[in-house]
């Protein structure tokens, strides 16, 4: 029979490999380390096995306790398994070992896309599927919850969450916990995703009375205001997201900028964490109060557009587009990536018209767009007066009759 130090001693091997107990309960080790107790047993002359849950979070103890329990299910001439699944344990719910496979994964991401693929779960997971044993789960409950996030519309949300389920659903088949992986099958199931540019509008009228009509809707006060900054400093909708006070610099000072760290910014893996490669936006007026206000709101919060479930966690990465989408006119003619395409398109209008040719190079760095043969770290700061005076006529430009700023704040709540 096992000692607990016989389980807490046992390490990974280069295959899964198992220390038996007694009476068919085992600890099962996989390669990654991850161990957990199994019980194998016959009903209707078939060998099947049960998933207990995991060590340490499950004690010897208590494994032995469970075995003992589903023993007597067996006896009274029942299928252990399938009484299981109407009532998981804690430790083999989806919640769980989607938790567990997090942990390891996070290693290789940097922190604010391993925040991001946690919160999706949180946010759309977790609340309908979370307690349910990861066994359990079936293909029609996976395509149930993305279906939800389809009709946001959120249609590359939804294959984001649905690669991530997967990821979650293998991760349980390579423990020994889950059996088949579901997400698989759904995700042919799915509505496609538009491939080719993002609809963005080209002329400035048409972007104004976006913005227009979307603040005057019901909805977060914060969201508009993320919303407004989007289009002002046309950053990927992501930046805007993970926004924090901190960043920002000089915001009563002649020379505002918001300083983007490089984990934050489209870059390779390598070049997210060197300091080389922050990005440096600098803030019209209107920017700058937008800024001020969402600060005032979340002074305590550690991003300065939080989730409403979840205070402590960004507003989710289609809260914008979702504000555009409620508008039957503008419905699929603009996404919040969007704003970059109309603010390049109108501005390097403007530079041809007055004959800036220079300026093409500019709006592009302002867009955070490599220049070819150019290291990018090398251009960071470069033509930072061209860039501010090209941000503050771009905002004079889209501000122009919108309601004021602090309004956002007042207007009608969803």
């Amino acid at each position: 029979m096992l000692t607990d130090l016989d389980c807490r001693t046992a390490r990974a091997k280069d295959k899964p490999y198992k220390l038996s107990d007694a009476r068919g309960l085992h600890l099962y080790v996989t390669p990654s380390g991850f161990r957990s107790w199994r019980w194998k047993y016959r009903h209707d002359g078939k060998e099947k096995r049960i998933v207990f849950g995991s060590y340490p979070e499950m004690k010897l103890s208590e494994a032995r306790a469970a075995r003992d329990d589903a023993a007597r299910v067996l006896r009274d001439g029942k299928d252990p398994g399938a009484e299981r699944k109407k009532a998981p344990i804690a430790s083999s719910t989806f919640e769980a070992i989607a938790r567990e496979w997090h942990e390891l994964q996070k290693v290789r991401w940097v922190p604010r896309h391993a925040e991001d693929v946690l919160g999706s779960l949180i946010t759309y997971i977790f609340p309908k599927l979370g307690s349910r044993a990861i066994d359990s789960i079936t293909p029609p409950d996976v395509l149930e919850v993305l279906r939800v996030i389809e009709k946001k519309p959120a249609v590359e949300t939804a294959h984001r969450v649905c690669q991530r389920m997967s990821a979650v659903f293998v991760f349980g088949i390579a423990s020994g916990i889950a059996s088949n992986d579901p997400a698989a099958i759904v995700q042919g199931a799915l509505q496609p995703v538009r491939k080719g540019r993002q609809p963005a509008f080209r002329r400035i009228e048409d972007a104004r009375a976006l913005l227009t009509e979307s603040e005057k809707q019901p909805g977060q006060p914060l969201v508009k205001i993320a919303s407004r900054l989007l289009a002002l400093t046309v950053v990927r909708p992501g930046v805007i997201r993970f926004a924090q006070a901190h960043e920002l610099e000089d915001l009563d000072g002649e020379a505002p900028i918001w300083r983007i760290p490089p984990e934050k910014m489209k870059l390779s893996f390598e070049r997210k964490d060197d300091p080389s490669f922050e990005f440096i936006v600098p803030l019209s007026a209107q920017a700058v109060e937008l800024f001020k206000l969402a600060i005032a709101e979340t002074q305590r919060l550690p991003y300065l557009f939080p989730n409403t479930r979840h205070a402590h966690r960004p507003i989710s990465d289609a809260a914008i587009g979702a504000m555009y989408n409620r508008l039957p006119t503008f419905r699929g003619r603009h996404v919040p990536h969007g704003w970059r395409a109309t603010f390049s398109t109108v501005m390097n209008e403007i530079a041809e018209r007055e004959n800036r040719p220079a300026d093409r190079a500019v709006i592009d760095l302002m867009l955070a767009h490599k220049p070819k043969g150019v290291e990018a770290a090398y251009n960071r700061a470069a033509f930072m007066e061209r860039r501010r005076e090209i941000a503050q006529r771009w905002a004079d430009m889209l501000v122009k009759d919108l309601a004021p700023a602090e309004s956002l704040l007042e207007g009608p709540r969803r």
